[in-house]
């Protein structure tokens, strides 16, 4: 009995010292096979890249299975990253790469152009959740409306707060090109809004 709770000790350790640890040095550890690390790092991650792919491919049974594939190759390849960009931003790239595939693969398929779901925050209080469901469901609504590529510049820009020249590295475009997207993004997005009867979200 002893041995059996020494060794949840000892499990539990290691999951603590795996939570306190930065996704580099995460993804040194998954390299070498670390499966504490890799759980650590899925956990991290799985709502935003889940989030990320259902804004693209508007179907959650995909989405799904999409997270499923990038962390499968997270966990293959992860000796492969190179540290030029955040971790964050690499497993964006993967899940895009992904997505775009799903979408090609299903072209001839009519897409249907339904409002996407948005998955809670663990951390959000249930006022908060009430609250951001609320006021983000006419936002939602608009930037569903916007072209595929104004969709995908807010999508990295404010809902995963990607600066300019990491959103560049995940579509593969200058910088120069994603601040001209964002533009028209917003000035798209503003017209939308107003048209909606919603003054303060489009300022």
């Amino acid at each position: 009995m002893q041995n059996v709770i020494a060794i949840n000790v000892d499990a539990r350790q290691g999951i603590l010292a795996a939570q306190a640890t930065s996704d580099e040095m995460l993804l040194e550890r998954i390299a070498k096979g670390d499966r504490t690390a890799m759980h650590v790092l899925y956990s991290r991650h799985n709502v935003r890249v889940y989030r990320f792919i259902l804004r693209m491919v508007r179907d959650v049974t995909v989405a799904e299975d999409l997270v499923s594939q990038v962390f499968l190759d997270v966990w293959r390849t992860a000796r492969q990253f190179e540290g030029r960009s955040q971790v964050s931003t690499w497993l964006l790239s993967i899940a895009r790469f992904k997505a775009l595939t799903a979408l090609r693969q299903r072209r001839h398929e009519d897409i249907e152009q339904e409002d996407v779901l948005e998955i809670a925050d663990e951390a959000d209080t249930p006022e908060a959740s009430l609250d951001r469901s609320n006021t983000s469901a006419i936002l939602r609504a608009c930037v569903a409306k916007l072209s595929p590529a104004h969709r995908e510049i807010i999508n990295l820009v404010y809902y995963h707060e990607k600066s300019v020249e990491e959103a560049g590295e995940i579509i593969g475009i200058p910088q120069s090109t994603v601040k001209t997207r964002m533009f028209y993004a917003r000035k798209q997005l503003a017209d939308l809004l107003k048209g909606a009867g919603v003054e303060n979200l489009a300022a």
